[in-house]
């Protein structure tokens, strides 16, 4: 049995159906998430090609560097509705 193959195709499985995931789901946050999948599973991708180091600055710079920031960005923008809102459009 190749094992390489059923790896590889595990892991490209991943790497699209995750990809189509950041694109359809509504959830910003669900959507980062998906995102780092997919970039993590790009540097599983590099490892099996053998470059490390490729790989360690996929995960340093992408998921660690990228992610953060659109996890912030995603924080700052999102906008909680609360109690009082909600009185507003009823009353009005």
């Amino acid at each position: 049995m190749n094992y390489e193959l059923i790896a590889f195709a595990l892991f490209a499985f991943v790497t699209l159906s995750s990809a189509v995931g950041v694109v359809l789901v509504q959830d910003p946050w669900h959507s980062a998430l998906l995102l780092g999948v997919a970039l993590l599973s790009v540097a599983v991708h590099y490892v099996m090609l053998a470059a490390e180091f490729v790989a360690m600055m996929q995960v340093l710079v992408y998921v660690g560097g990228v992610l953060v920031l659109i996890t912030f960005a995603v924080m700052l923008t999102q906008r909680e509705e609360s109690d009082a809102d909600s009185d507003e459009v009823v009353q009005a």
